[in-house]
C-alpha cells in the first residue's frame, strides 16, 4: 500500500487487546514493555546516526525559532480548547500540555519508512522535536505538582530546565572528540562485541538524558549523533536495522494494546473538537515555522504533516493527570481513554498526511512558470 506500517501496528494491538470489543488476546506484560522502551531507543539512536555534528549545530536556529512558533501555536490552542472544555483551571493547563506535543518515535519512524531523512527541511522537524522535549522536561516539573497540589518552585522548575539545556548542549561538544577515542578501540572488535557496544551507547545516553530531567528518547538521538562522525557508523546501522525494526514494530504494538475503546462514549466530545484542531494546528505550525525560517511553502507543508503525530508523552502527561488528587474526578476518570483514543487516531492520520504531503504541496503551491514572450509577426531574424 506503500504506507508506513505505524497504523497497521496500533491497530492489530487495539484489536488484541483488552480494550477493543472483541476477545482479549494478550495483556500486556513487562516483557513486552522493555522491549518496547528499547524501540523508541534504537529509532532515535539511528535518527542520530544520519545528523552529524555540523548539521545539528546549523539546526541551532531552527530548534529556537520552530520550536518557539510550535509552541506559540499548538500550545496556545490546547490552553483556549482546555479552557473551552473544562474552564480556566489545572485541568485545562494539563490537557495543553498533551494536545501540544508531537510523538518523537512515529515521526521518526514515518521519516525513515518515507525515505524523508535527507530532506533538508527534516532538520526543522527535528529540530522542532528536540524543542518540544526540552519544553515538555519543564511541563512535566509544572504538571506533577499541579496535579498533586503541591506547590510550583520557580527553583525547581529552573534548574530543571538548566540540567535539560545543559545536557543537550554538552552532547554535541563531546562528539567533537568521540570520533578519535573511540575509533582505536573499536577497530579491535568482533561482529559481537560491536553490537553490544552501539546498544550500550544508545541505552546509556538515554540514561543519563533521564537523569537530567530529559526525555530518554533526546537521550538517545544525542547518542546517536556522537558516534555518527566515527568510521564504524555504516557498520552499526547494518549490525541493528533489523532489531530497530522488530523493536520498534514491539513499540508501536504494545502502545495498541494500552489504548481503551471502552471510554469513547465519555469522551467523544473531546476527541470531535481536538482531533481536528490537532491535526490544522501542527499543519499551520510547521507551515509558519518553515517560511519564518527560510524553507518554500512546499517545504512547509512537509514539516507541518511530520509534526501531527501525538505519542508517548501525551500517554504520560494523561497517567499523570489521571493519578492527580487535585483534579476533578470526571477528568481524571476520562483522561487516559481520551489520550490512548486521541493518540491513536492523529498517529493515523499523521502518517496518511505526511505520506501525501509532498501531493498536497504541489496542489496548493503549483510552480509558476516564466510567461512565454509573444512571437513578432512578420519579423525575420537573419543570420
Amino acid at each position: 500500500m506503500k504506507l508506513s506500517a505505524i497504523p497497521v501496528f496500533i491497530i492489530a494491538g487495539v484489536a488484541l487487546g483488552p480494550g477493543s470489543w472483541g476477545p482479549t488476546v494478550l495483556e500486556n506484560s513487562d516483557g513486552i514493555a522493555v522491549l518496547s522502551e528499547l524501540g523508541i531507543i534504537l529509532l532515535l539512536f539511528f535518527l542520530g546516526l544520519e545528523f552529524s555534528l555540523e548539521r545539528l549545530t546549523q539546526a541551532r536556529r531552527l530548534v529556537m525559532v520552530g520550536g518557539l512558533v510550535d509552541l506559540a501555536i499548538c500550545f496556545g490552542a490546547g490552553v483556549a480548547i482546555g479552557v473551552g472544555l473544562f474552564g480556566v483551571g489545572k485541568a485545562a493547563f494539563l490537557f495543553a500540555g498533551l494536545f501540544y506535543v508531537s510523538s518523537s518515535g512515529i515521526v521518526t519512524q514515518a521519516l525513515f519508512d518515507l525515505r524523508r531523512l535527507a530532506d533538508d527541511e527534516t532538520d526543522l522537524t527535528l529540530g522542532v522535536l528536540v524543542f518540544e522535549d526540552i519544553a515538555i522536561a519543564l511541563f512535566l516539573a509544572v504538571a506533577g505538582a499541579l496535579a498533586t497540589g503541591a506547590a510550583v518552585g520557580a527553583v525547581d522548575v529552573g534548574i530543571t530546565g538548566l540540567l535539560a539545556l545543559g545536557f543537550v548542549g554538552a552532547c554535541p561538544i563531546a562528539s567533537r572528540f568521540a570520533g578519535p577515542l573511540l575509533a582505536p578501540v573499536v577497530r579491535r572488535m568482533s561482529r559481537e562485541q560491536l553490537f553490544l557496544f552501539a546498544i550500550a551507547v544508545a541505552v546509556g545516553g538515554a540514561a543519563l538524558a533521564e537523569l537530567f530531567e530529559v526525555s530518554d528518547a533526546v537521550g538517545a538521538l544525542l547518542a546517536g549523533v556522537l558516534l555518527s562522525g566515527t568510521e564504524i557508523r555504516d557498520e552499526i546501522e547494518e549490525q541493528l536495522l533489523g532489531l530497530r525494526d522488530f523493536a520498534a514494530a514491539i513499540f508501536f504494538f504494545a502502545f495498541g494494546v494500552e489504548v481503551d475503546l471502552f471510554g469513547f462514549d465519555e469522551v467523544w466530545v473531546w476527541l470531535v473538537i481536538a482531533v481536528p484542531a490537532a491535526v490544522i494546528t501542527k499543519l499551520v505550525a510547521g507551515f509558519v515555522a518553515a517560511r519564518v525560517t527560510g524553507f518554500t511553502r512546499r517545504q512547509g507543508v512537509n514539516v507541518g504533516a511530520s509534526l501531527v503525530a501525538r505519542g508517548e508523552f501525551t500517554i504520560i502527561l494523561a497517567q499523570l493527570a489521571a493519578a492527580g488528587a487535585a483534579l476533578s474526578p470526571e477528568f481524571r476518570s476520562n483522561v487516559e481513554a481520551f489520550a490512548g483514543m486521541f493518540v491513536l487516531a492523529t498517529a493515523i492520520v499523521g502518517v496518511v498526511i505526511m505520506r501525501e504531503s509532498r501531493r498536497v504541496g504541489r496542489v496548493l503551491f503549483p510552480s509558476r512558470k516564466p510567461p512565454r514572450r509573444p512571437r513578432a509577426s512578420g519579423v525575420q531574424r537573419h543570420g
